[in-house]
């Protein structure tokens, strides 16, 4: 049969698909014509993880594009953090953990054992589920990471990164006049916009989000999802969510992951409202989750 894509956010048509009623094959990733996104910043090829004898991802090949906001679903253990821990090799620290396959950012392999480690996580940010910012102050927690990697030459400088990245996490306003007060003692919102701020400190190319909205309230959801919205004018982000809601409301396109496979992979708006694939079909009306 012949299924007719609507137009993608950008408003560029797509060429019809053609799909047998049985569907692809099992392990297969359903891709939309667009499958290669414009300017690509982040690729992986072939990506497997092992935890000891289990394998936690199946052959996972994605492409990231530039300054535009990817979200991975799926119901929970799919893979989808796995894969997210990959990006910033997070991966490395838990022990019988092996990543086979590749993953480059910006056409080097991230898994090139020439590569510094912490050089690479300065360039690809994280932001958690829970909010964790150190136990220091407002200031100080911004201030850390520029500190380290010598991104700034005069406390003056210092003063202005800390000052801008609290600006674009939208966040300087509400804490201008506590800037010595402790992190910690911020609201769950006001802390993982803190947390936002730490990571953009470093002027990181990717800014990966594991349900960075899941401890938080409607109204601190909603201050959050703008931002991202606005930092995605600047990074790349990849955002973990467990609600199609906010995968439609602040994501171009979405990854379906189920049992560790990358089942289907395209813009936000085709793969919720006209997805291809059996599962992923089964996982929006809810008949699997």
């Amino acid at each position: 049969m012949t299924v007719s894509i609507p137009p993608d956010n950008t408003g560029a048509p797509h060429a019809p698909v053609s799909a047998s009623a049985a569907g692809p094959a099992y392990g297969e990733t359903v891709r939309t014509p667009d499958t290669v996104p414009r300017d690509v910043r982040l690729r992986a090829r072939h990506v497997d993880v092992f935890y000891g004898d289990k394998q936690a991802l199946f052959d996972v090949s994605l492409d990231i594009p530039e300054k535009a906001v990817t979200s991975l679903i799926g119901p929970s253990g799919c893979g989808k953090t796995t894969f997210l821990r990959c990006v910033n090799r997070m991966n490395d620290t838990i022990e019988d953990c092996r990543v086979t396959g590749e993953i480059t950012l910006d056409g080097q392999n991230i898994y090139d054992p020439s590569l510094d480690v912490v050089e690479l996580r300065s360039r690809v940010g994280m932001v958690f589920q829970k909010p964790n910012p150190f136990p220091k102050s407002v200031y100080e927690n911004v201030a850390y990471g520029p500190r380290i990697h010598g991104l700034a030459r005069s406390r003056a400088e210092l003063e202005d990164i800390v000052v801008a990245s609290l600006r674009r996490a939208g966040l300087w306003e509400e804490v201008k006049d506590r800037l010595r007060e402790p992190g910690t003692g911020l609201s769950g919102g006001q802390q993982q916009r803190l947390c936002i701020a730490r990571a953009i400190a470093v002027s990181p190319e990717v800014i990966l989000m594991d349900e960075p909205c899941s401890a938080l309230d409607p109204i601190a959801t909603a201050v959050i999802e703008e931002l991202i919205d606005e930092l995605r004018l600047l990074y790349t982000i990849i955002i973990v969510t467990h609600s199609m809601q906010q995968a439609a409301r602040v994501s171009q396109r979405t990854a379906f992951f189920h049992l560790g496979r990358l089942v289907e992979e395209g813009p936000t708006e085709v793969i919720l409202r006209h997805p291809q694939a059996k599962k992923t079909q089964d996982y929006i009306t809810g008949r699997i989750g």
